[in-house]
């Protein structure tokens, strides 16, 4: 999730850097007890990540016949990836993560289902969940942190959190105060925005456009704009939206002040991903019944009177035709793309816009440490970095003691490194991630590092460096045929109206991938466990089951700015700014 989650992370060696094979998941194993299911509830689910485990979740609870098809490895791009025969002397391998797992405060649906996956000894999984105390950035040789958790004297008006804000984000030195000044307006002025201009308006923008990024200084830039998207959403500024971007930073903002019943700021696991939610999660889902089919690739949709009569599934696990009564495509948009045959087209033609929708690379290097290195106690950016680094120190989060648990001993550390921007020039071979090879990358990210963090060089020292592992995600570098099998979905300008529901025109397809619409509107693990909740809904309508549906939780907005929203919709209407849009205000095109 990212945002980072959101953002991406993870893999792939040992000193020599070698590049290690995704592995191939076995088959799991069938549901551990016999249950009667009723007439019209088989689901086909394809996608084993977050979106097709909470449909799973879901349905399996209200007496739904699940399987789950998987064509690469359970948890998709949640799951962990451990570094292959790394450990040893009863060790578990090192580990790694496609990302470095960031739960901010204001995910809410997700930690929702995490509470009802149990754990063994008792407890459940949302108690895996461990604050972080601060969000850093480094900024050549400087250490900023973001909004410290605190309160609002009196009443929440725009003024208020302007102070609020203008206290907390202390660059002013490095970036001019009248640019400072600037960019908490324009963040006012999303704040007040009602729903007419985010989706009518901020979304046609950049983020970078939104704050005028390209007309200031150097450090307004780097340290205020790059830092803001990368930390939040480990996001490009000229890529993402300004909708979606102002929706993260609100949402910071109200977690940091501790409103909306959101909790601590940063969030992550006290332990790898697998270990500490998607190995639980599926051994629950067992226990309800829940079959799960690794190996199993869909390869194609069968449509006869406007309905699917049928799918394909090739692979070891796979068994050639499956037969449902409800299917749910929970695959990433690159993959659901070429599965939309013309036959779909035809009975859905809105499906087509998902053509329209773009991906990047966010995925990451581990570099694992023989002792721990003193950054900060929570998710840092790099920023002025060109590559917008972001990362977590893991050990100081997780329960077991790193050294005895993971590897041969010798590594007590695991520094989870997302590379944002996989295009633009490095500062040691003047050339972009993509066309970087392996050891590249590695020396380059740890330069890049040493260039922001104080005193770099000493602080992550060749001695003190045990390995690296690259995404293997990431295959053929340094060569013409590099490739990315896990790239991320993004929010570009107006990529909202591209988006569909979780219900299609063909009453027995259903989407559950983070591309499909959802409140939190950014490409996450709270997106994917989203529309989850949104197709097992939409199937439980449409097999005519009454009783209770998933829960659908809101980002908060405060009662306070109602009067704000209602009079920001009536400007829109009239073509007029934002009341708190001053400088360089933006009319209604």
């Amino acid at each position: 999730g990212a945002v980072a989650a959101a953002g991406a992370i993870a893999a792939a060696a040992g000193p020599g850097g070698g590049q290690a094979a995704a592995a191939t998941p076995a088959t799991a194993p069938r549901a551990g007890r016999t249950r009667r299911f009723a007439a019209g509830r088989r689901v086909a689910v394809f996608g084993g990540g977050m979106g097709g485990l909470t449909v799973a979740h879901e349905l399996v609870e209200r007496g739904f016949q699940v399987t789950v098809y998987e064509r690469k490895a359970w948890g998709g791009k949640c799951r962990s990836m451990p570094v292959p025969n790394s450990g040893s002397g009863g060790r578990q391998d090192l580990p790694a993560e496609h990302g470095f797992r960031f739960f901010p405060g204001f995910y809410q649906n997700l930690p929702e289902t995490m509470s009802r996956i149990p754990l063994p000894g008792g407890g459940n999984a949302a108690g895996n969940l461990v604050d972080g105390k601060e969000v850093a950035a480094f900024y050549n040789g400087t250490k900023f942190t973001l909004p410290a958790a605190g309160s609002i004297e009196g009443t929440l008006s725009p003024e208020s959190l302007l102070a609020f804000l203008n206290t907390a984000i202390n660059v002013i030195g490095t970036v001019p105060a009248w640019e400072v000044g600037y960019f908490l307006q324009k963040m006012i002025a999303f704040v007040t925005s009602g729903p007419k201009r985010r989706l009518k308006q901020w979304e046609n923008l950049s983020f970078a456009e939104f704050v005028n990024s390209a007309k200031m200084s150097k450090g307004y830039r780097e340290l205020l704009v790059d830092m803001f998207t990368g930390t939040l959403v480990a996001a490009k500024p000229d890529k993402a939206n300004a909708h979606t971007m102002g929706l993260m930073a609100e949402a910071w903002v109200y977690s940091t002040l501790g409103l909306g019943g959101y909790k601590a700021p940063d969030r992550l696991l006290n332990a790898p991903t697998n270990e500490a939610l998607i190995d639980p999660w599926m051994n629950h889902l067992r226990s309800l019944g829940v079959i799960f089919q690794g190996d199993a690739a869909l390869t194609g949709l069968s449509v006869a009177d406007r309905r699917i009569t049928g799918a394909q599934v090739s692979g070891a696990g796979g068994n050639g035709a499956i037969e449902a009564d409800h299917y749910v495509l929970a695959v990433p948009v690159e993959r659901a793309v070429p599965l939309l045959n013309d036959n779909v087209l035809a009975a859905d033609p809105s499906l087509r816009s998902l053509r329209e929708l773009t991906t990047d690379w966010m995925n990451g290097l581990m570099i694992y440490l023989r002792q721990p290195i003193n950054l900060a106690r929570g998710h840092v950016a790099y920023a002025g970095q060109p590559w917008a680094l972001t990362s977590i120190s893991q050990a100081q989060f997780w329960k077991k003691k790193f050294g005895t648990t993971y590897g041969k001993g010798d590594v007590n550390e695991c520094l989870s490194i997302d590379i944002s921007a996989w295009d633009v020039p490095g500062i040691l071979y003047g050339k972009p991630a993509r066309e970087c090879t392996t050891e590249q990358i590695f020396k380059e990210v740890v330069a890049q590092l040493r260039k922001a963090i104080p005193w770099g060089p000493v602080v992550l020292n060749d001695a003190n460096i045990h390995s690296y592992f690259l995404d293997p995600a990431i295959t053929g570098n340094g060569t013409p045929q590099v490739a990315n099998d896990e790239p991320l979905l993004i929010n570009r300008p107006r990529s909202w109206n591209y988006r569909p529901e979780s219900i299609t025109a063909l009453p027995n397809l259903f989407l559950a991938s983070d591309y499909v619409r959802a409140d939190i509107n950014l490409a996450t693990m709270e997106a994917a466990n989203e529309a989850g909740r949104k197709a097992a809904n939409a199937i439980l309508d449409a097999a005519g089951v009454g009783g209770s549906r998933a829960t659908l939780k809101k980002l908060y907005l405060p009662n306070e700015f109602k009067g704000f929203y209602e009079e920001d919709d009536r400007r829109f209407d009239r073509g007029e700014a934002n009341f708190f849009d001053l400088w360089d205000p933006v009319k209604p095109s």
